[in-house]
């Protein structure tokens, strides 16, 4: 809905070289990008930006709605 909260959890596996995978809301993604400090992913028909520097996510559901928010580590 507009204006709604959904709090959503992104969990990111690393190691000391490269991000391992990427679990939104508990499920893994299938397939992911970094450039820089930003995780391009999807999941179903969202496509989803998270820039783990600045702490802020976007996301685009087939050019029908977007959103974006901030992130807080848990």
């Amino acid at each position: 809905p507009a204006r709604g909260v959904w709090a959503r959890t992104v969990d990111i596996a690393y190691d000391q070289k490269k991000v391992r995978e990427v679990l939104i809301d508990g499920v893994p993604v299938y397939t992911f990008a970094v450039r820089g400090t930003t995780i391009l992913t999807a999941l179903d028909n969202e496509r989803i930006e998270i820039d783990v520097a600045a702490l802020s996510w976007r996301s685009d559901f087939r050019g029908v709605a977007s959103s974006q928010g901030r992130c807080e580590r848990g």
